[in-house]
């Protein structure tokens, strides 16, 4: 796949893989060059919408895995093999490409690659720390109302990522700022009351 390719043209070269069913590992395989940063969207996506727990934890988990190894410099994700092997339906994955392309296509006609920080190797390690705090954050995050800010912040740092486009990535960073205060507030409201309750 070229490496200009868009975002909805990566969509529907997935949807349109050969089989009934694709693992993990093979969605990874075509995205290349684009894993981490898709896989960042994939991430986000969920928490976008109010979700009950587990899964604002499982996603931040996740995506504290991916955030160390991209601040760590690596050029492709590692996952665990068991996760590699999980598969999902062909059809599923062309119906949720069949809802997101359309959207996506907005986005892109004014989207184009600008402010090429973020594409080198130290831009890359910056979004990677900034993908740890949000992380963290999401792991801790309040109930709906913290992980949607965070939800959203997560979706365009990916999103500015596979599109090259610095401004989506800096409006990412101050949404997930937003955010983390939300968050922290809700931490240090948790950790002062018990500690009234205690008298500590």
């Amino acid at each position: 796949m070229s490496p200009a390719a868009r975002t909805s043209e990566v969509l529907t070269v997935l949807a349109e893989q050969e089989g009934e069913r694709l693992t993990v590992g093979d969605i990874v395989a075509v995205l290349k060059d684009r894993a981490f940063a898709l896989l960042i969207v994939i991430l986000g996506l969920p928490n976008c919408l109010p979700m009950p727990p587990p899964i604002p934890l499982v996603c931040g988990l996740l995506l504290l895995l991916v955030a160390v190894q991209i601040t760590a410099g690596m050029a492709s994700p590692w996952l665990p093999r068991a996760l590699l092997r999980r598969s999902v339906a062909r059809k599923d994955v062309e119906r949720a490409a069949g809802r997101a392309v359309p959207l996506l296509r907005r986005l892109e006609h004014w989207s184009r690659p600008r402010m090429s920080l973020f594409e080198t190797g130290l831009g890359m390690r910056g979004v990677g720390l900034l993908l740890l705090t949000l992380s963290l954050a999401l792991i801790v995050a309040a109930p709906i109302v913290g992980q949607i800010p965070l939800g959203l912040a997560i979706c365009l740092l990916g999103l500015g990522l596979v599109e090259r486009d610095g401004v989506v990535v800096l409006g990412g960073v101050a949404i997930g700022a937003l955010g983390v205060l939300l968050n922290a507030g809700f931490v240090y409201a948790i950790v002062s009351g018990i500690m009234g309750l205690f008298n500590l």
